[in-house]
């Protein structure tokens, strides 16, 4: 996905592969195939009359997303390397961590332990305190098992820094854009600590 070619992009920078990069995903999914497979695993909401009522993670009445299409591309570099041609930095990756809990294709498991090992390896690979984190650009479904196995990762990892932390996910206002999610949602997080702005839910 593209959250794994940023993460992994950037180890390759770190251990000295590469220079730069240009990292990201893209991916249209509105397609017959598509919208057929996800329909079949009920994983699509069904307010088709109602758009504000569709795609609305952590709502009690949420029923699935809204598949979308999108690319989103970033550009890594090796710090002094961007500071030394003069290069506008927008955020620096001080960690990354994935996980695969082998559950199941699409459902995760409620206690959400696979998000949880892969925010740890994270948090491990950053060398930083839970208390360090103040905002988390969620996966945020908007299905009713993803929603709830993924607020149960984030209580389990941060514990009582948890209720300190602001939590959001942009699929409610781009849809699900599956492999370009990563790429697309790492870009809006990064724009909103350069302007210094929260995001918040759309129809919740």
């Amino acid at each position: 996905s593209g959250t794994h070619n940023i993460g992994l992009g950037a180890k390759l920078i770190a251990q000295g592969d590469a220079d730069a990069m240009l990292v990201g995903g893209a991916e249209m999914a509105t397609t017959p195939v598509g919208l057929g497979g996800f329909a079949a695993a009920r994983a699509l909401s069904t307010r088709n009359d109602d758009p504000t009522k569709a795609s609305r993670p952590w709502d009690r009445d949420r029923d699935g997303f809204v598949l979308g299409d999108g690319a989103g591309v970033l550009v890594l570099e090796e710090y002094e390397a961007a500071r030394a041609r003069g290069a506008k930095i927008y955020a620096e990756i001080i960690g990354f961590g994935m996980s695969g809990d082998a559950y199941h294709m699409t459902l995760p498991p409620e206690d959400g332990r696979g998000a949880a090992a892969a925010m740890r390896n994270a948090i491990r690979d950053a060398g930083i305190a839970v208390e360090r984190i103040h905002y988390i650009n969620a996966h945020g479904t908007s299905t009713s098992a993803g929603d709830l196995a993924e607020s149960r990762a984030v209580e389990t990892v941060l514990g009582d820094a948890a209720s300190q932390v602001a939590v959001s996910s942009t699929k409610s206002m781009v849809g699900h854009l599956l492999g370009a999610a990563g790429a697309v949602e790492a870009i809006f997080t990064i724009l909103a600590l350069r302007d210094q702005v929260g995001s918040e839910e759309a129809h919740v």
